[in-house]
């Protein structure tokens, strides 16, 4: 089966000496923990987290609500100079108390994508309804990661296909509920756990008009797909604040489309062919990074349409392809990349609409 992902036409950015400059992307942070003691993967520390709000204060970005900032893109309109959003994964208590702080004292707004089962159960390593409640008066809004955050695209033994999607469907819905109910209101948008989704997920979220997040890196606007769309990890290996300048200055790929066989890495080496708009574009500069096997291999079908493929099959889990290419006025970088799961045999994922039946 063939996926291919098509680019509406894009909205020229607006800048003059006579008007406030703007731009039509939306770099996106992502965050887990904040501790010293949590996970190093998916943690910072309070003292990280300070050097990055005050790096993000001093250096003129405006941090904006994620959900009216996407609003505004998918919208054509645009957003203040310097924009970015900043978000937490799993509901954990240690965004209260050693995040919040932070946040609080610099007012800007941050998102937190909560699983329930933990609040329910009342666990003290997570939030509870009180603290978020507390938080939504500094800029704090809370959407949906699921209620048990389960591997969305994995059936449990035995499980028909029916019986996997009315569950993760519940898994949604609930949340959805429980955020109403609890906080007034719930801004649909959901962080996919561990980042993965299939086609079923995707078209659930667009026919219940729900926002999906990945956790493949890029920037946001309004070409992009508003059921799996890009953040950048801040967190581990990633925390370092010159990691975050890069991040931060990035710009869209300018594609018109993406082709892929699958959202699935078999024995084979996974490609991806990308299509570009017609515009002055340093594509001679484009370079395509395979995890764990160095360059991708590149191969330009017409001077706009390019072929990336991996040199290896992946091992099993998670792979990716991240493209960059300099941006042709300035010295930042367009960014794009893909992911693939090469899943185990037993693991019980739900591929390709074959598999329905």
């Amino acid at each position: 089966m063939r996926l291919k992902v098509c680019i509406g036409m894009g909205v020229a950015m607006l800048a003059s000496a006579d008007v406030f400059a703007e731009q039509y992307h939306l770099p996106i942070l992502q965050y887990h923990h904040v501790g010293n003691t949590t996970p190093f993967t998916t943690s910072v520390t309070s003292e990280q987290l300070q050097e990055h709000m005050d790096y993000l204060s001093a250096s003129g970005f405006q941090v904006i609500d994620l959900h009216s900032g996407l609003k505004k893109l998918k919208a054509g309109e645009g957003l203040p100079d310097k924009a970015v959003a900043i978000t937490f994964d799993d509901a954990y208590k240690n965004i209260y108390e050693n995040g919040y702080p932070i946040l609080k004292a610099k007012q800007f707004p941050f998102t937190v994508f909560i699983n329930t089962d933990p609040i329910i159960r009342k666990n003290p390593y997570f939030l509870t309804w009180k603290d978020m409640r507390e938080m939504q008066k500094h800029g704090g809004v809370f959407a949906n990661h699921t209620v048990s955050h389960p591997y969305m695209m994995r059936k449990q033994e035995n499980e028909t296909f029916d019986d996997w999607f009315t569950r993760m469907q519940e898994e949604v819905l609930q949340v959805e509920h429980l955020l109403t109910k609890e906080l007034g209101s719930s801004p649909k948008m959901l962080a996919y756990p561990y980042g993965e989704s299939n086609t079923y997920i995707r078209e659930f979220l667009e026919e219940k008009g729900i926002v999906g997040f990945g956790q493949q890196s890029g920037v946001v606007n309004i070409d992009s797909d508003f059921t799996n769309l890009p953040r950048f990890p801040a967190s581990g290996a990633y925390a370092k604040v010159a990691t975050l300048k890069t991040k931060l200055s990035s710009l869209p790929m300018p594609l018109v489309s993406i082709e892929k066989q699958s959202d699935f890495a078999s024995d084979s080496a996974v490609s991806m062919t990308l299509t570009f708009k017609d515009g002055r574009y340093r594509l001679d500069d484009l370079a395509c990074y395979v995890s764990g096997q160095g360059k991708a291999q590149l191969n330009w079908l017409n001077k706009t349409k390019v072929k990336a493929s991996a040199l290896n099959p992946f091992a099993y889990g998670r792979g990716r392809i991240n493209c960059t290419m300099p941006d042709y006025k300035t010295a930042n970088f367009h960014w794009f990349s893909n992911v693939w799961i090469k899943p185990k045999p037993d693991e019980g994922y739900v591929k390709e609409k074959i598999e329905k039946n």
